[in-house]
């Protein structure tokens, strides 16, 4: 690792990702740094290639060109499952969990799996005091105590979001990729929502992909604005808030008036 180009508290690195499709260039050069305990959102308009870019961090599609690093070590080639042993984590913009189980069920298989007791989960649940321990802290930090045994698919869309993070979490995660946290959450729900994602582990450096600009800017302490594939501009809040770019091409003046102080 060149540590003149990535220092030490850069834990997630992107230098000059590429991805095209045919004729088209989903992704342009970019380049991002993702620092220890971050808030960085990255916000761009529909088309920007965010998707795009979170697919190509965590494996999920394969760079044309450009590298990735995480904790220093190039990953650029590794399966989405390796980047997850790794502490790259994300979580969906739509909810992708186990219907017919509990939460209670489901981080037990999860955090059994990932303490390497995956095979004997239902026993782990009875058996394991460390298990039971790491899911019950789950439970509460993600405000799952009163469903824990409700069947997920009879969960509301808020608990569910809030599950799905819990899962993540549960994989002790270095790098945490939000993917729209709170798309499709009922205006009653969100204030929970956004609260547990206020209260995340601050030693978990987090990229979160969102469209709601009042969480953005309430969340991020760091920002990158994607357009057309390229990254437009980086900077805090008050910075994106305030540049004339970005309010041309993107955020609009009347979205960000509440927001030019950072």
């Amino acid at each position: 690792m060149n540590a003149a180009a990535h220092p030490l508290d850069t834990v997630l690195s992107a230098t000059g990702l590429v991805k095209t499709f045919g004729g088209i260039k989903a992704t342009q050069n970019v380049t991002l740094n993702l620092k220890h305990g971050a808030r960085h959102a990255l916000i761009g308009p529909n088309g920007a290639g965010k998707t795009t870019l979170i697919n190509l961090l965590t494996g999920v599609l394969k760079p044309t060109s450009g590298r990735i690093e995480l904790l220093g070590e190039d990953i650029s080639d590794l399966s989405p499952h390796l980047r997850v042993r790794r502490g790259m984590v994300r979580t969906f913009q739509i909810n992708q969990l186990f219907d017919s189980l509990t939460p209670l069920e489901t981080l037990s298989l999860v955090v059994s799996q990932h303490m390497g007791e995956g095979a004997v989960w239902y026993k782990a649940m009875g058996q394991s005091s460390q298990v039971l321990t790491r899911v019950d802290e789950l439970l509460n930090q993600f405000r799952l105590l009163e469903v824990m045994n409700t069947q997920t698919s009879l969960m509301s869309y808020g608990k569910r979001r809030l599950l799905e993070m819990a899962i993540a979490l549960a994989c002790n995660p270095k790098v945490l990729l939000l993917d729209e946290p709170v798309a499709g959450v009922p205006t009653g729900e969100r204030d929970e929502l956004l609260a547990t994602v206020a209260a995340l582990p601050a030693d978990v450096s987090i990229l979160l992909i969102e469209h709601d600009m009042d969480l953005v800017f309430n969340f991020a302490n760091r920002m990158t604005v994607l357009v057309n594939g390229a990254v437009l501009m980086e900077g805090s809040p008050e910075e994106i808030a305030n540049d004339p770019q970005v309010k041309a091409v993107y955020l609009g003046h009347t979205q960000i008036e509440g927001h030019t102080h950072g």
